[in-house]
């Protein structure tokens, strides 16, 4: 078969590591990149495939099979909807947009034109949140009731160089704690409403540096998700799910998600499985399982899986509308913090 063509559209290190992923793949091909800056021409000549200062010009220019959008967030919506409008299924990296506006655009334009948009949550790639799902949805832990999230990592200080991260938005809520939001939506259930506290006494920025958050699914579960770029500590998915070689391996087991239910629970991502053999009581013996892990590259998994939604060969995994969903959510954190109040997410229409 031959290989997909892919335009990558903004060589920002988001975009640049997308390419280094494509190189890896073997049924896709890039075939040009777009990005304004004098460093992007040098880039994609370094690897010999052509450069466009304008996607709009890339797109009509060369009419890849798909497009990888890894540009400013404020940017994705007229550029999702310009690969739309050439069917041209595009991969939008997270979050979906800048605002709910934005996103639901992006979405209603997709839908009404029949061409599929992806979002770049990649971690659902993962082949350990691949086997957890399938955990849950087949009901190995029975009736969901609670779940607990560490995101605790140190961020240097040359990382708050570039004065956009010093300012509300460009912090751990929007960056970081969005990728587990989406996972709390993708393993466990839908989010009914949000509590939140966010702090920024570390480092005295507008940002906050730690926040502390609490949901109710639609299901009844609770979950609490604890989160601070400032602490130095290894309960991190990044640092010890071992999915990015950007980050360097734990040197023992380190587990971050703890999922628990009416039937037994499970430890991520050492995929540990907890329950009870004979007797339900806490006085019984509780054993636990260590499932077999498969390793694997999500970044090559969603790139491969874009190819074949295109194709028609799969439906999307995370779509334009479900990464709405994901980001009305996160902004829901913010609110939440801000107000003290309890915030229902499907009442929020704008950010």
């Amino acid at each position: 078969m031959t290989k997909a063509t892919v335009a990558v559209i903004g060589a920002g290190a988001i975009g640049r590591a997308h390419v280094e992923t494509i190189g890896r793949s073997n049924i896709c091909t890039l075939a040009a990149i777009a990005e304004p800056v004098a460093a992007g021409k040098a880039y994609a000549e370094s690897l010999g495939v052509r450069w466009f200062a304008e996607p709009r010009d890339l797109l009509d220019g060369v009419k890849p099979d798909v497009a990888i959008i890894a540009t400013p967030n404020a940017t994705h919506r007229e550029l999702a909807i310009a690969c739309i409008e050439r069917g041209i299924v595009p991969l939008v990296e997270k979050p979906v947009a800048s605002t709910l506006a934005d996103a639901a655009a992006i979405a209603t334009a997709s839908e009404r034109a029949g061409v599929p948009v992806l979002v770049g949550h990649h971690r659902r790639h993962n082949p350990i949140i691949r086997r957890a799902r399938a955990i849950i949805t087949e009901g190995a832990l029975g009736r969901l009731t609670n779940a607990s999230v560490l995101y605790t990592f140190y961020k240097p200080a040359d990382y708050f160089e570039m004065a956009w991260r010093r300012e509300p938005g460009g912090g751990p809520v929007l960056i970081n704690l969005i990728h587990e939001i989406d996972l709390i939506r993708h393993l466990c259930g839908e989010i009914a409403s949000v509590q939140a506290v966010a702090s920024h006494a570390v480092r005295g920025f507008a940002v906050e540096d730690s926040a502390a958050v609490l949901l109710r699914l639609v299901n009844g579960a609770l979950v609490t998700l604890n989160l601070s770029d400032t602490a130095v500590a290894p309960w991190s998915w990044d640092l010890a799910s071992g999915e990015s070689a950007n980050y360097p391996p734990q040197p023992a087991a380190v587990q971050t998600h703890f999922i628990s239910g009416t039937e037994g629970s499970l430890a991520l991502p050492t995929l540990d499985f907890w329950r009870y053999k004979s007797t339900k009581s806490w006085f019984a013996p509780i054993a636990r399982e260590s499932l077999d892990i498969e390793r694997g590259d999500p970044y090559r998994a969603q790139l491969d899986h874009l190819v074949r939604v295109a194709r028609g060969e799969e439906l999307p995994l995370i779509t334009a509308r479900d990464g709405m969903l994901t980001l009305q959510a996160t902004m829901a954190v913010h609110k939440a913090a801000k107000t003290g109040q309890i915030v229902r997410p499907d009442q929020e229409t704008e950010s």
